[in-house]
């Protein structure tokens, strides 16, 4: 082949190449506002029946969409340390649990201020080896499936099969859990001990504390992604 009919063919196949790329993608616009009414008739459809469930609904699409668009997971915040040295959405997840923990101890503190029953007591259970047992199951399941019960239904909704079969048998397992729950509490969970920290500490002390610790997490995790970064890099 002569130098001027290979120039030919390479230009050819560069053109080709680039037609290829430049092949528009679908507009999914009208796919967009036809599924956005769709969910505005639902919402209104199921607020005529009472009970907000038109702004459950509401409230779970916003809640999915921040989900999907900042990828945020925290099956990811304890996975990429480990797969990728990535502390980046480890450190999202931490400073979440800083402003939860200054949001929901303001809301505890004014109930108990004000002598009513404190919200959320019933979350306060003992601490014992079903803690354990279940971090450690919950763990490898959540790694497996690639995602826990926010970033499954996430993915469910943008179409992954993995996912789907994930929460199928995150709802069987939910089934069984809560079908076995009451021999554990009896037998496991009670014999644990229970801790209230502004029973220890105060309700200014308690929040010092979780909130230090938080922070010296975020620090070693920021710490862990440079050493990381930086092994990586050399």
């Amino acid at each position: 082949m002569s130098e001027t009919q290979a120039g030919s063919s390479i230009r050819r196949s560069s053109s080709s190449r680039a037609g290829t790329a430049r092949k528009p993608k679908p507009n999914q616009l009208p796919f967009a506002i036809l599924v956005l009414l769709l969910l505005i008739a639902a919402g209104l459809a199921l607020q005529a029946f009472g009970f907000g469930t038109g702004w459950y609904l509401v409230t779970g699409l916003i809640f999915g969409y921040i989900l999907q668009r900042s990828r945020f997971c925290f099956t990811a915040s304890m996975r990429d340390p480990y797969l990728t040295g990535s502390t980046l959405v480890t450190r999202a997840v931490l400073a979440a649990l800083a402003f939860t923990t200054i949001g929901f101890a303001a809301i505890k503190y004014g109930y108990f201020k004000a002598g009513l029953p404190i919200p959320g007591m019933d979350y306060v259970v003992p601490v014992s080896f079903a803690t354990v047992f279940g971090a450690f199951i919950f763990g490898i399941g959540m790694v497996i499936a690639g995602g826990c019960g926010s970033g499954t239904l996430m993915r469910v909704g943008e179409g992954f099969y993995m996912q789907m079969l994930s929460l199928l048998f995150f709802i069987v397992g939910s089934f069984w859990g809560a079908h076995d729950f009451g021999w554990w509490k009896e037998t496991v969970i009670n014999k644990g001990f229970e801790v209230f920290l502004p029973d220890v500490f105060g309700w200014f002390g308690a929040v010092v504390i979780q909130l230090v610790v938080i922070l010296l997490i975020y620090i070693a995790a920021e710490k862990y992604h440079e050493a990381k970064a930086s092994a990586d890099a050399h």
